[in-house]
């Protein structure tokens, strides 16, 4: 197939002045030619052919031929002449460089599986966990610093009656295994204890027990890591609200923050004369207090290498729901460590109190999205629990 080039680079031609690339018959050639800087005009006809010779079809070959023209400048004009194809050139177009395009975003979706029933966990390694849900809301997201460790657990309904729940949040540290473990296992363990008592005054000694069984369950299972616990147990209209670690329960009393947990961190003075006592030691590493200048929590589940000193006894708080309790909020300390407890309480309020329907997912969001704007890198969990649902 005859091939045309054209080379608007070239010093031989001038892009503004090039003649169409079309001849009207055999032979013929353009009335105007483009002009030649007479520094490099050639002193000889030129006659090139860039017709291939082995083509299986022939087509009438191109040729570059010079003749005279009175009316050019140039000792040998050009003329071109070419079969009637239309080049993907241009005359009048200019040249340009083609800007190299980014390639599109890869999406690599994450599979969403939130198991809800007797105990939902966080699937290990999702950016983030939505729950709405009747009687609660909860908004999880991973950190900056690698896999989601954080875990939840929510049991509605227990024993057949819908004003009985169980619900918890769990910071895990060293590792998801240990988090994972207690949020299958911690509920179903504080119903078989709450079981053998019966009775609402055992209802603490109870939760203890758990708490334990389930530590000795962990170290058994040889898990690595550890993980904080804060839960909240409601029966016959009371709450139980327990905690191991720093995880925290801030409950909204008409508008008011109350915090119904204390943070078990080795610069509590309690926390720092009991490892003390038990041999251990507390010293201050980059602004946080740390048992044996590792942990930074002096109560958890788990963490065997530590466990002469870190205990997972929990400290339990009952309180009965009257309607002055608008809602609590169980969160991991990713939220705590840059919300403070009334500022949390005013953010969540205006979704959950004086409205029809309730809508405290979005806060849960609101919340977490908040602390990660102030700088959190760690997991962020919230959960917030409409208490007036379950009053008695």
């Amino acid at each position: 197939m005859p091939l045309s080039l054209l080379m608007p680079t070239s010093p031989i031609f001038s892009q503004k002045k090039l003649p169409s690339i079309y001849c009207k018959s055999e032979g013929s050639s353009f009335h105007s030619s483009p002009r030649i800087n007479g520094s490099h005009a050639p002193s000889y006809p030129l006659s090139v052919s860039l017709s291939p010779t082995k083509s299986p079809c022939q087509l009438p070959s191109a040729s570059l031929m010079t003749s005279q023209s009175p009316s050019s400048p140039l000792k040998y004009p050009l003329s071109i002449c070419v079969p009637k194809i239309q080049l993907p050139f241009v005359a009048d177009t200019k040249p340009y460089l083609v800007k190299g395009k980014r390639p599109g975003r890869i999406e690599i979706p994450t599979l969403m599986a939130v198991q809800l029933g007797l105990s939902a966990g966080t699937p290990r390694g999702d950016e983030e966990v939505r729950v709405e849900a009747e009687g609660y809301s909860v908004y999880c997201k991973r950190g900056r610093r690698g896999k989601m460790e954080d875990r939840y657990s929510a049991a509605v309904d227990l024993d057949g009656d819908p004003k009985q729940a169980f619900f918890g949040v769990y910071d895990g540290h060293g590792g998801s295994r240990a988090a994972e473990f207690v949020s299958k296992n911690l509920d179903k363990k504080v119903m078989a204890e709450v079981s053998k008592t019966g009775e609402d005054a055992a209802i603490d000694h109870a939760i203890r027990e758990a708490y334990l069984t389930t530590d000795t369950d962990v170290l058994k299972e040889d898990l690595s890591g550890g993980t904080c616990c804060v839960t909240v147990m409601i029966r016959k209209g009371n709450l139980f609200v327990s905690n191991a670690g720093d995880c925290r329960a801030v409950l909204s009393r008409n508008g008011v923050a109350e915090a119904l947990t204390s943070d078990h961190h080795p610069s509590r003075q309690d926390e720092r004369d009991r490892i003390e006592a038990l041999g251990g030691y507390v010293d201050r590493c980059h602004g946080v207090w740390r048992i044996q200048g590792s942990l930074a929590v002096s109560r958890s589940i788990g963490d065997k290498h530590l466990k002469q000193w870190v205990i997972a006894e929990p400290e339990t708080k009952m309180l009965e729901i009257n309607s002055e309790f608008e809602f609590l909020i169980l969160a991991s300390d990713g939220l705590w460590n840059k919300v403070t407890n009334q500022e949390a309480i005013d953010f969540v309020r205006p979704f959950c109190v004086g409205l029809d329907n309730p809508n405290p997912f979005p806060a849960c969001k609101k919340l977490v999205e908040l602390s990660s704007w102030r700088g959190s890198f760690d997991d962020i969990s919230v959960m917030i629990i409409p208490l007036q649902h379950f009053a008695s």
